[in-house]
């Protein structure tokens, strides 16, 4: 069986003796924290925060690696923006030849993806971050000129045509800003044009949603009208639990270590970036290459930091919530399997907003 899915059973196993410190069911690895684009609303990194340092060697990668590998079989390769470093074709390959990593995810920006094609046959999944398929409109978001922005869109396309024969699932991420509600329909069209899935996140500003979408009536009903055409089969990927989270920012439990982030240098962040940024005696990291398991670097953490709460719920960006929903909602996402498998897989429907 393989080890993400057996990670989620000993959970369950682990959440019914109240236990909150869960195994990861995917680790995020943040390959480097430099980028090639400024993004409007990343509050973390961006091309004018670059720096040599935050590089990491090959041989530091494949240490950190191998001790991601100890704990689970899925993982997610993002930055910053992982094409941007120089070795990331050696290093997805590395991951998925030598280690044996079943599920390899890769976070980018697409603009340098035509350098990379050696990398894709290692992927199962390439997300690419889309929020306007109007250059004009995206270059501003983006912070790039507009021949760069259709240079992305031109990209994206291109290989989107090729993912039978890279042997990957393309999907593309929309963050959702109060100035961008309008396009998400248009995002998606291109999605299912291009055969691809799409996913949506909104905002964040200081690990919370934007207060404009918070209070935002518009931004709601856009997240019933894709609850309907998810519904109808348009290829949506966030399950309807997190959908329905999305439409009033319900609260939910969170358990961070079922996700978990590493920095680029090794750095393991404990119980999640958010509570560890606060840099109070809640949270804090260990580095990866000072220990020769992950079993080992999380029983340090916990000894001097305790068990994550799960009470912290301020983080609505997919990647943060989805884990913790499935998990806290076993049924749900059995019935997410089940019922919305053409969504999962891309099938093309016709929809329309409202």
């Amino acid at each position: 069986m393989p080890a993400s899915r057996t990670n989620y059973l000993l959970n369950l196993l682990k959440l019914a003796r109240g236990e909150s410190l869960l195994n990861p069911l995917v680790v995020t690895y943040y390959v480097t924290t430099n980028c090639n684009l400024n993004c409007v609303y990343c509050e973390d990194f961006g091309a004018r925060r670059n720096s040599p340092d935050q590089i990491p060697s090959l041989e530091d990668v494949k240490k950190i690696l191998e001790v991601i590998r100890s704990a689970t079989d899925s993982l997610v390769l993002t930055g910053g923006e992982p094409l941007t470093h120089p070795e990331i074709d050696r290093i997805v390959t590395y991951a998925r030849i030598t280690l044996g990593f079943k599920h390899i995810t890769m976070l980018s920006n697409g603009l340098l993806l035509p350098h990379h094609e050696g990398a894709l046959p290692h992927l199962d999944r390439l997300v690419i971050s889309i929020d306007s398929v109007d250059p004009q409109v995206w270059h501003q978001l983006i912070g790039t000129t507009e021949a760069n922005a259709k240079k992305i869109l031109d990209n994206v396309a291109a290989c989107a045509a090729r993912q039978e024969e890279f042997g990957l699932q393309m999907v593309v991420n929309c963050v959702l800003t109060p100035d961008n509600l309008d396009s998400a329909w248009e995002v998606l069209d291109f999605c299912q044009t291009h055969g691809m899935l799409i996913s949506f996140s909104p905002q964040a500003q200081h690990n919370w949603p934007a207060y404009n979408l918070l209070v935002s009536k518009e931004f709601k009903t856009l997240i019933k009208d894709l609850i309907t055409a998810k519904k109808q089969g348009a290829p949506v990927l966030g399950s309807m639990a997190y959908l329905e989270t999305l439409t009033d920012f319900a609260t939910y439990k969170c358990y961070p270590t079922a996700a978990p982030r590493v920095m680029p240098d090794g750095e393991l962040i404990y119980p999640c970036r958010p509570v560890e940024k606060e840099k109070d005696s809640f949270g804090g990291s260990i580095n990866l290459k000072t220990v020769d398991s992950w079993k080992q670097a999380v029983s340090e953490l916990e000894a001097q930091y305790g068990a994550p709460p799960i009470s912290c719920t301020s983080c609505y960006q997919q990647c943060y919530i989805e884990p913790s929903l499935m998990q806290a909602q076993p049924l749900a996402y059995l019935g997410e399997l089940v019922h919305y498998r053409p969504s999962r897989k891309g099938a093309l429907v016709t929809h329309t907003p409202g």
